[in-house]
């Protein structure tokens, strides 16, 4: 259910709070279920107490956010109080205790969500396909007989969603990590303009991309604890109609290399729109021919996470999943004019992209140009890890690169097959975006 559904629920006394609790920890522990993979570290008993104090608050008749009472997962990026912060991470296995909230823990216990435990991820949150030799891979829930990636690097707020074990995930989004799992797991994930939301107290990846956002089943759900993460008044979506819109799906780039049940897919929804009323122009835009100049040994991710665990690789890189520490290594080789070089590009981008994108409401192209890959051929072949690994990012991390704002909108393929289709928009046009999203969903991604 959605979080106004769950919500209604609760306001009805059809459920409580803790009668949710208790079919989510079920739902983890499930032996036959996802949870041991999905999750690194379950709040039992402080879920059960917060979920009890939700419930007397209710019958008091207070309700402090449209979350109260409801669970939410939280990747294991962030600090909670009394909680260690491995990052899904061996290295970090013997990490004390955090002493306080991360400021977006803190606004989701002030919100009265109830905090369910921490999801598993990609180590250190470095990879689009959220494989981890530590903890386990979650996998998608598209062929659970294959066993496919969840995405990453958000992979088990993904799954957590999914199965129901939360109403929402909360991730980040350096590249992707909030869209790709939503895409490969037929959610809605949203990347807000990285300044809206602090990531004070989340263990970094890089400072210059770093963002927090939602994962959940719906654009208002998204938008519901988007705005408690932000610490802004719960959004009223003001659903613009279709006809009059004028969205840009970029022919360059970003819809090179596409699976055949992607592309379908994409073309099946720019058909819809249109048909719904929506101008679609399909068009090049010049701003992502330059991107992959910005990407040389790792761009600025490589650069700043290399600054980041140089020391800790130097002690403990045996501890580390090689292809976390293949990746990292490779941003010690950018010399501090090639920093700056990126820094320039990036800046160089943004405009550019600004510019481009003027005269348009919005701009739609796939999440992810392939559909969630198996795991296994994954494991055992690093250079194929590696090549899929760039292509599943590639459309994603052109949001972060252009510092802009972006929804995934699940669509399904034949065969029931998940496809995300992106919505995005220029940096703090978050609102516009979310409610332009409302807008497209049930053309769309109907539930």
């Amino acid at each position: 259910m959605t979080i106004r559904e769950r919500r209604a629920q609760l306001d009805r006394g059809e459920i409580s709070s803790r009668e949710l609790v208790e079919d989510a920890l079920a739902r983890i522990a499930d032996p036959a279920g996802e949870g041991a993979l999905a999750f690194v570290d379950v709040f039992v008993e402080a879920a059960r107490s917060a979920a009890d104090v939700a419930d007397l608050q209710r019958r008091a008749g207070y309700v402090a956010s449209p979350l109260a009472g409801l669970p939410v997962s939280l990747k294991d990026l962030f600090d909670v109080a009394g909680r260690p912060t491995r990052a899904a991470s061996s290295v970090l296995a013997a990490a004390p205790p955090a002493a306080h909230d991360a400021e977006i823990v803190g606004r989701l216990r002030r919100a009265g969500a109830v905090l369910i435990g921490k999801t598993n991820m990609t180590e250190f949150a470095y990879s689009g396909l959220g494989i981890n030799p530590h903890f386990g891979t979650p996998r998608s829930p598209y062929d659970r007989a294959t066993g496919r990636v969840a995405g990453g690097s958000s992979s088990g707020a993904a799954v957590s969603v999914v199965e129901d074990m939360a109403v929402a995930g909360i991730g980040t989004d350096t590249g992707g990590s909030t869209r790709i799992p939503a895409a490969f797991c037929g959610l809605t994930g949203f990347k807000p303009t990285a300044r809206r939301i602090p990531i004070a107290g989340a263990y970094p990846l890089s400072f210059s991309l770093d963002s927090v956002g939602p994962l959940a089943r719906s654009v208002a759900c998204c938008a519901t604890v988007d705005a408690v993460l932000a610490g802004e008044e719960p959004p009223v979506l003001d659903v613009p109609p279709l006809r009059g819109l004028r969205l840009l799906a970029p022919v360059n780039y970003v819809r090179e290399s596409l699976d055949a049940t992607v592309e379908a897919a994409f073309a099946g929804a720019l058909e819809a729109l249109r048909a719904a009323g929506a101008t679609i122009v399909e068009s090049p835009l010049p701003v992502l021919d330059r991107l992959p100049a910005l990407q040389v040994h790792g761009g600025l991710p490589g650069a700043e996470a290399y600054w980041w665990h140089r020391a800790q690789l130097d002690a403990h890189g045996d501890a580390y999943d090689p292809q976390i520490a293949r990746r990292i290594r490779r941003g010690g080789a950018i010399t501090a004019g090639e920093y700056i070089d990126l820094l320039r590009g990036r800046r160089a981008a943004v405009a550019a992209f600004a510019a481009e994108s003027e005269g348009y409401d919005a701009l739609l192209w796939p999440t992810v140009a392939i559909l969630p890959p198996a795991i296994a051929p994954l494991v055992a072949d690093d250079e194929l890890y590696a090549r899929v690994n760039v292509l599943v990012l590639r459309n994603t991390s052109v949001i972060n690169v252009v510092d802009g704002c972006a929804l995934s909108l699940p669509v399904r393929a034949p065969g029931g097959a998940p496809v995300g289709v992106m919505l995005a928009g220029r940096g703090g046009d978050d609102a516009r975006i979310l409610r332009i999203g409302a807008a497209l969903e049930p053309v769309i991604a109907p539930r």
